[in-house]
Formats: structure tokens, sequence, C-alpha cells
């Protein structure tokens, strides 16, 4: 990096319970992590508290990355900025009338509350045509009187979002220079500056949700990087993006609706590295925490990116995102029977505060971590998190399940705790075949992969369940998503609306597009202030057969080494429609909806080899454990897993313990250390 002072490079991940650090040390090419406990609502608090046990001096630091939620959590928990919206005049309800959808299929009833009151939408007059015409141009004295009136209506944030865009944005230009010169913050979001793309929907809410992230986001990142510089540190701080790449704190405070999955998205990216590194470049990953389990795909080494996520229902952001498939079960998802008498497990999670019953903070109905607790996975006399959770209540986990599961069911404690991580495993197991065999891929060809706290102790299950033949447990499960941090690369992301037939393709001016595209990612990655080692880009286009309403992303991988024709992008079409649907549509004209593009600077990389356990370690068992599985004990033979060498063998029924999780290996199966210090897990 800067000097021999500054070799260290940190990943920081901040989760509901802990906060995950990752540091590398670029000098002598070792890693090692650190956890502190959270600080909910003070999230900048527990980022500082983990960087002081770093080094003695923040400015040892040459690198920070962060993955955030609090991009996330803000939507999820409705705390955004209070924001207004300037619009075309007749269009003020874009927002509410979303796409005709309703929450629930059924039901004569459902209610919607947009991020933005109606009170706070305000229209003026101007028109933009469909083909990019000016039918009416901007009057500048209403939207300057709209602004103060939303200022003065105690709005922090503003966004301005006028109608076809995508096809001439020069009167929103105008406008939001004339809003910019009035507003008090910098809180000022342009809709085409955003996501200059057809479907004003879709860009509405993805404007509108950067706006009222502003202030949050914006702030939250400001105020870290002044606790670091007071610090002593002098180097970058950089911020994950939903898509895998990471970009500058500026830049995340501009766009900060590019941060809504930032956490779970460095997970992933993490996974796909160690996993390709092990010889798996097909994996799906599973991310266990506290409270939701994320599950994705990675196919020839890269994760799948998905256009466009909704947060929740109504809250859409269209910008390209890993896709993760989110459900509550967790290690603190709650276990209930209903009125039917049917055993259900979460969404409603105890989080970390008070916790599972066993935590002893007052929770007394049963989790996923008390039946786990009880059976004797998790060693209620040992503290998790490598000492920052005391030892566990494994009475209160047994109360709590015989009063909530096992007397209302009829049935022993015990088998009432296997019952409730049956239906955990099989809700896990359904979010994998979500990602998998409903996209077309067969989960027996991927690897898979959990991490998080509590994935490895539930990862000979998922293999049983969905037929997986290996599953690969990385050496520090519990910070996963602060490693991934680490080896993210830099990447930003554009789109421009083409929408003409095929035939009608201008395709020098396609060209010119692309390299106007190029030029304004390549400044975002230069204002970084970051080193590379080398600079790639994607460029594709989002295609249909006309007469169909969804877009089919088409990559041009010659688009620079040899001349775009028409004939040329055709092929590319027909072959990307057949790898999809299994057949292309004759005689039917094709469209160009979107041009995409996305610059992505390569930050070195460093061997994963470094995770790998030093010297000849230890094998010697560190006792037994009973552990009830499938009705019955089993002594279960106790390890303690990061002692283990390269080459290591242990047989099933096992229990590796480490500071940042528990793998539970189930009779009949067997695990051995890798060269970069991963459990491979297979049946015997």
């Amino acid at each position: 990096m800067t000097s021999k002072q500054q070799s260290l490079v940190v990943g920081v991940d901040v989760g509901g319970t802990f906060t995950d650090l990752f540091v590398l040390d670029e000098a002598s090419g070792t890693a090692r992590i650190v956890k502190v406990p959270s600080t909910r609502g003070e999230e900048a608090r527990g980022f500082m508290n983990g960087v002081a046990r770093v080094a003695d001096s923040a400015a040892a630091i040459a690198t920070i990355v962060h993955g955030t939620t609090v991009g996330t959590n803000a939507l999820l928990e409705r705390k955004v900025a209070r924001t207004g919206i300037i619009t075309t005049r007749g269009f003020r309800d874009v927002l509410e009338m979303r796409r005709r959808d309703r929450p629930q299929t059924w039901g004569l009833r459902g209610s919607f509350t947009p991020v933005v009151p109606r009170d706070l939408r305000r229209e003026v007059d101007e028109r933009v045509l469909a083909d990019g015409t000016l039918h009416t141009e901007v009057d500048l004295d209403q939207v300057r009187a709209e602004a103060r009136a939303l200022r003065d209506a105690g709005c922090d944030a503003v966004c301005v979002f006028f109608i076809n865009t995508y096809a001439n944005p020069e009167n929103e230009r105008r406008a939001v220079e004339a809003v910019r010169e009035l507003w008090p913050n910098a809180h000022v979001t342009s809709a085409s500056e955003v996501l200059p793309e057809i479907r004003e929907f879709e860009r509405c809410s993805t404007a509108t949700l950067n706006a009222s992230l502003q202030p949050v986001v914006g702030g939250y990142l400001e105020r870290l990087e002044s606790d670091l510089r007071a610090q002593g540190f002098g180097g970058e701080l950089l911020v994950v993006q939903s898509n895998g790449g990471v970009m500058s704190r500026q830049t995340a405070s501009d766009l900060p609706v590019r941060t809504a999955l930032s956490g779970p998205a460095a997970g992933v990216i993490a996974c796909a590295a160690i996993a390709r590194a092990a010889g798996y470049p097909n994996a799906i990953t599973g991310d266990m925490g506290g409270t939701s389990f994320d599950v994705s795909l990675v196919a020839d080494g890269e994760a799948a990116l998905a256009a466009q996520t909704a947060i929740e229902f109504g809250m859409v952001i269209r910008s390209p995102m890993i896709q993760i498939e989110t459900i509550g079960a967790g290690g603190g998802s709650i276990a209930s029977v209903d009125a039917s008498g049917m055993l259900q497990v979460g969404p409603e999670s105890a989080g970390s505060i008070p916790g599972p019953a066993c935590y002893g903070r007052g929770n007394m109905r049963p989790t996923v971590t008390d039946a786990n607790v009880l059976l004797g996975r998790i060693a209620a006399d040992r503290p998790l998190g490598g000492g920052l959770l005391a030892a566990l209540d494994a009475e209160k986990s047994r109360q709590a399940i015989e009063e909530h599961v096992a007397r209302p069911l009829g049935l022993d404690v015990h088998a009432a705790a296997e019952a409730i991580l049956t239906v955990a495993n099989a809700r896990m197991a359904g979010a994998i075949r979500l990602v998998s065999i409903e996209r077309g891929h067969d989960p027996r060809r991927f690897a898979y992969m959990p991490f998080g706290g509590g994935g490895a102790l539930h990862v000979c299950a998922m293999m049983r369940e969905v037929g997986v033949g290996t599953g690969i447990v990385p050496r520090y499960p519990g910070v996963t998503s602060a490693l991934g941090c680490v080896i993210a690369d830099m990447r930003h992301d554009a789109v421009q609306t083409i929408n003409r037939p095929l035939t009608e393709v201008d395709v020098a001016d396609l060209q010119r597009r692309i390299d106007e595209l190029a030029a304004a990612c390549q400044r975002r990655l230069d204002s970084a202030g970051v080193r590379f080692d080398a600079v790639r880009e994607v460029i594709a286009l989002d295609m249909l057969y006309a007469g169909q309403t969804h877009t089919l992303p088409v990559e041009l991988p010659d688009a620079r080494s040899k001349p775009l024709t028409v004939d040329s992008i055709r092929s590319a079409f027909e072959a990307a429609y057949a790898a999809a649907f299994g057949r292309v549509l004759d005689g039917i004209p094709i469209r160009v909806m979107n041009l995409r593009y996305a610059r992505i600077g390569v930050r070195p990389k460093f061997d994963l080899a470094v995770l790998a356990p030093e010297g000849k370690g230890s094998v010697a068992p560190l006792g037994t454990q009973r552990v009830f599985h499938e009705g019955s004990w089993h002594d279960a033979v106790r390890y303690a897993r990061l002692e283990l060498p390269v080459g290591t063998r242990i047989d099933g029924p096992a229990i590796l313990e480490q500071p940042d999780t528990t793998v539970w290996l189930e009779p009949g199966f067997h695990a051995e250390v890798d060269a970069h210090g991963n459990l491979l897990v297979r049946l015997s």
C-alpha cells in the first residue's frame, strides 16, 4: 500500500449482534479476526471499538472497507429523512400507484404507506415526450416556489423526478440546478442522475429512496470518517455496494441507495473467492445470522446479479444487486405452535437483545439456538463469540421448549427440540431450492457453503435435505462478510435507455454512448484514490422480442475488440435467449431497451492460503459431548477446529469449536481440512 507503517487492510461488517473485523497485514502476509459487540442504533461506536483493537493507532491502517446495513435498517424500520418530491404535473401519485400490485394476493383490502406522504409530493409545469422532444419548458419559478414550500415543511432531502428524462434530461437538469441553489444542504437527488432508465415507477422509487437515505447514510459515514481521522487514520474509507463492488465514501454518500444489501453482498463475494480457490466454481452460499438466512448462488465463479430488488413491498430499488433470497430463519428465530396445532419457526426473532431463552435476558420463548443448546450441539458451559457472550443457561432452553412446543404437541422435550430444527432446516432448504432449482440449476452440481455464526451447525442437514455432495465451511465463517470487504473489487454500474427496434439502432451512436459511460465510471474509480491491478469492463444490452414485457441481459464481450454490427448484436441475443429458454422465436422483430455498463477496478488480491493453519497444529480431542440426533444420544468427539493441521480427516459424530461458530458433524459424514484451512464436508 503506502508505507511499511500503513500495511493493514481492514474489512468491517456491522451485524445485529457482533461487529466483525478481518485484518490483513500486507507486509507480513498474515491475517487475523477481531469481534466486538455491536451497539444497536449507534453502529459507529461498535465500529470504533473494533478499530481500536486492530492496532495501537488508526494511523497503521491503509484502507478500511465497510459493509454497512445502516441503509437497509433505515428502510425496513422507516427511519429515513423527511423527503419531498418535485415532479411533472399529473404524476404525483406514481410512487403510490406502483405497478398496480398489492401486498397480499388474496383479500379485498391492502394497505401501503409510501415513503413520501402525498402533501410532500409537489407538481410543476413541464413535459418531455417519450421520444425526447421538449413539449413544455420547465417553469423554474414554480420549481423554486415548491422547493421553498418543501423546505419550510421541514424536509431534509428532496428528489426531482420528471417524466421521460431517460430520453432527454434537460428540463430536470435545469430544475435540479435551481433547487440546489436554494436548498440548505447537499441532499438534492436528480432521478435522471441516479437512474436514466425507462419505467417511471422504478426510476421514481429508486431516486426517492436515494434522497431519503442521503441524510441517514451520508451523516453516518461522515461521522465515521471524522472519528477515524481524529484517531490518526490517514487512509481511504471505502464502502461495499449491493453489486458486490466497493465505492468511495463520497460516492456512497451521493448514492446511498447502492448500499441497500451491502453486508450480505460482501459475504457472497468472499464465498465466491474461497470456493474458487478450493476448486469449486459452483457454490450455493447460506448466511445464517441471528435473525435471517440469506441464500445466494455462485455459478462459474461469479455471483448472480439481479437488475432490481424490493427491500419490502413497494420499496423497489432498480440497481444491480447480488441476488440474495432472505427468509426469517436465524439462530434467534422463535418457535411456536399456531392455532391449528402446526409448529412454526420464524419469521419473528429474539434478536441479540433479549436474545434466545438460554441468554438469560428475560425472553422465555424458544428459539433455534435453544434447540441446538438443549440437544448438545452448542455446549452451554462454553461461551459464544470468542468469550463475548457468557456461558448459556441450558435449563432455560429446556423450560422454554417444554412450555411452548413439547406440551402443546404432546412430545418429549428432546423430540420437540429436534422438531424445531427439522422445521427450520426445511425452510432453509426451501430457500436453497429457490435460488437453484427454480432458476434452472441442479443443486447436486454445486457445493454448499454455510457462513455466519449459525450456518455450520446445520451444514450436514442442508446437504441431506438438498442433495448437495460437498459442504465447504470457510476457516472463519462468522467473519466471512468482513473478509469479503477486503476481497471485493471496486465497481461502478451505469445504464442508459435506447428503446429502439434492433434494425434502427445506430451502432456508431451506441459506441459513443459506451465511451461516455466508460469515462463517467472511470472518474468514479479515480476519485477513490486506490491502486488497481487492472481495470475490467462489462458491456451488455437489455433486449426482448417485440410484444414482450421482460428484458433479457445480453453481454457483448467483443464490443471493444471487434466493430459492433446489428448482426453481431442479433446473434448474441439469440444465443442468450436460446440458453435461457431453449429456443428462439423466428420472424419476430427484436428490440434493444437499455445499454448497461460496468467498470471494475481490480484491487490487489491476497493469497487465501494465508488463512491456512500454520505449523503442525493438534488433532488431539478436547473431550466428548453428548449430542441428541435422530431420536438417540451420541458421544460426539470435540476438537479445536482452528488447531487442526492441513489434511486432517475427522469422522462424525463430532463437534468442531472455534470462537465465531460451532460445526456439527453428523454421524455418517466426515470432514477434511484443505490447503486454505476450509473444512470440506462429505458423506462417508
